[in-house]
């Protein structure tokens, strides 16, 4: 996965992520937005229009965001 969207996204979901992705890899989910990592082309222009910077780099993850990881990787297991 190259991008996770984290917990500022459930207080927002404002979308804006969603319009901009090239290869339609960003979906709502019932608390937030999730990115499907077997889609992702690590283009990074979700991030630039996320208006509270809740979109990071996997590899940018602090221990204490990996649930957003993990919940990203449920919500597209049974897809």
């Amino acid at each position: 996965m190259a991008f996770v969207i984290l917990e500022p996204c459930a207080a927002e979901k404002s979308g804006e992520c969603v319009s901009v992705c090239p290869v339609d890899c960003i979906e709502e989910g019932p608390d937030q937005f999730y990115i499907d990592p077997d889609i992702c082309i690590d283009c990074g222009a979700c991030v630039a229009v996320c208006p509270v910077d809740a979109i990071v780099e996997e590899y940018d993850l602090r221990p204490e965001d990996e649930v957003y990881l993990e919940k990203a990787e449920k919500f597209y297991a049974n897809r």
